[in-house]
């Protein structure tokens, strides 16, 4: 499959997408942090046999514009709603939310929870990761803290999403309402040697906790995965999306009664 990119012009600047029309529902693929369109490739041509699917680059990333103002998860959904209005890709969709990209997922649910039909949390960020730093090793931290410290100098780069997810997570907090719709939760199984063990463990009960969100949830480890099984396991990423499609058509089916 070849990718092509386009461009819509929104009112804080220019996006670079992908988008594939063929059949309900209207899938949206949700990056996560300075991901490129181009992580979705090993999964894109399969789930647009079906559906369209609907993929683009946030401010900052390859071609898009680069941000202007602070990138919390409402200015973020607030840009990819209006671009979708745009180039016409219609609601309910189905949000697949990659890492951080699983907190816009999660954020857009209760903000506009019309216009999602399911979502697939994949390796997704979950609120209380944040904590999870705390468990980190001194040298860690101070890696992290200086890279925070090069990217302020930067002009750009002061607006970038990863030093806003403090807010993300309280926008998410200040809305508890989530609606009642297909979850899927996909794990990365593989050890990661440089993890340590506290922080694996608490951030998998942080996984299995997005299964609370809805009655309607299943949970599926990508047992040779890491972050990134959409990459590594690209099969199961895609029977995963197809079969909160199933689920999605099924409850389509069951309100038409």
């Amino acid at each position: 499959m070849k990718l092509t990119k386009y461009t819509v012009e929104t009112s804080k600047g220019k996006l670079q997408y992908n988008i594939c029309e063929n059949g309900k529902p209207n899938i949206v693929l949700i990056n996560g942090g300075s991901g490129p369109i181009e992580g979705w490739m090993k999964v894109l041509p399969e789930i647009s046999e079906s559906s369209s699917v609907f993929s683009y680059n946030r401010f900052g990333v390859s071609g898009s514009d680069k941000p202007q103002e602070a990138q919390d998860g409402r200015t973020i959904i607030k840009t990819l709603r209006e671009a979708l209005t745009i180039v016409g890709f219609e609601p309910p969709f189905l949000l697949v939310g990659h890492s951080l990209g699983g907190l816009y997922a999660n954020l857009y649910a209760r903000l506009y929870p019309e216009e999602i039909s399911g979502v697939v949390f994949l390796e997704s960020s979950h609120p209380k990761d944040l904590s999870l730093n705390q468990y980190q090793g001194k040298s860690v931290r101070a890696i992290n803290k200086m890279f925070t410290l090069f990217d302020s100098l930067s002009s750009h780069k002061q607006f970038n999403e990863v030093h806003f997810v403090n807010e993300t997570v309280d926008q998410i907090q200040q809305i508890d309402a989530f609606p009642e719709i297909p979850v899927f939760v996909v794990t990365g199984g593989k050890e990661n040697r440089m993890m340590p063990e506290v922080i694996r463990k608490k951030r998998l009960a942080n996984q299995l906790e997005l299964l609370t969100l809805s009655k309607n949830s299943k949970h599926i480890i990508a047992r040779k995965s890491g972050h990134f099984p959409q990459l590594s396991e690209p099969t199961v990423v895609i029977e995963a999306i197809k079969d909160c499609v199933k689920q999605i058509q099924t409850n389509t089916r069951n309100y038409i009664k």
